[in-house]
């Protein structure tokens, strides 16, 4: 964790989940933590413990719905008129919906799109260029390995985790000779709200078809650990979970054809 030391990171989603263990995770190490969600009263409820644990860290709050430009956009005039100047950027927010997307509502549907491409992108534009100021930037994109498949039921999700992904690769290429590396966490199930908020009403039934093998599982502390590792090792993606790091490359290894009929295989019996 030294690569850590004295870094001013932005955590997105900040208020659960991945997104408050990241916090966790950076605490004993930064100097500088700014927590960025839509909910305040869970901000400040992480902001307090992490101020008494930590007396010498400097935590930032800033509530605000990432799915509005407007308002990313006064997150960044904000940060610049704090003077701060983050260097590590963790683009955590992230939404979900299980369902057919011909049944799905489109406002929903937008606002995936909006936090998981269009917030992680704004952002990352907005602050790569004053992120190298120490010497070492680093940005850590939370995908997931859905975006590695055109997954039915989760036909939105798994297109946006796949630019996630995609976006991270073509982006650390770039940034590299400029001291920034890019990493994307590909974590499969974790188990924090996230079922919950993209199940939809009415489909409790079929939640044991939305829920993947316990195997394929790690906890949100494990999934932190192996995405701040990857950062620190300069590694381009991870996927924290062994045994579903080899699924995946057996997966992806099969031809199309195959791996499509295995697919909709699994949707029918939904």
């Amino acid at each position: 964790m030294r690569f850590f030391e004295g870094c001013t990171a932005l955590v997105t989603g900040a208020s659960s989940g991945l997104g408050s263990e990241f916090a966790r995770q950076l605490a004993p190490h930064a100097s500088r933590i700014v927590l960025v969600a839509r909910r305040n009263d869970r901000l400040e409820e992480l902001a307090s413990t992490l101020r008494h644990l930590h007396p010498p860290l400097d935590i930032r709050v800033f509530a605000t719905d990432l799915a509005c430009h407007d308002r990313r956009s006064a997150l960044v005039d904000w940060l610049a008129s704090e003077q701060i100047h983050v260097d590590f950027l963790v683009n955590n927010a992230g939404l979900g919906d299980h369902g057919e997307f011909a049944s799905g509502d489109w406002n929903r549907i937008q606002a995936m799109l909006d936090v998981n491409i269009h917030a992680l992108t704004h952002l990352t534009h907005a602050l790569v260029d004053r992120m190298l100021v120490n010497g070492r930037a680093a940005i850590l994109n939370v995908s997931s390995v859905a975006g590695f498949f055109p997954i039915p039921h989760m036909a939105v999700y798994a297109a946006t985790k796949a630019y996630v992904t995609s976006f991270s690769e073509a982006l650390g290429i770039e940034l590299r000779p400029r001291g920034i590396t890019v990493t994307a966490l590909c974590p499969g199930p974790v188990p924090t709200e996230f079922f919950e908020t993209a199940s939809r009403a009415g489909a409790e039934d079929k939640e044991h078809h939305f829920r993947p093998p316990p195997a394929f599982t790690v906890s949100a502390a494990e999934a932190v650990k192996a995405g701040l590792l990857a950062v620190a090792q300069d590694r381009r993606r991870v996927v924290p979970n062994p045994l579903l790091a080899l699924a995946t490359a057996v997966a992806l290894a099969l031809p199309f054809f195959v791996l499509r009929r295995i697919l909709a295989a699994k949707s029918d019996s939904i």
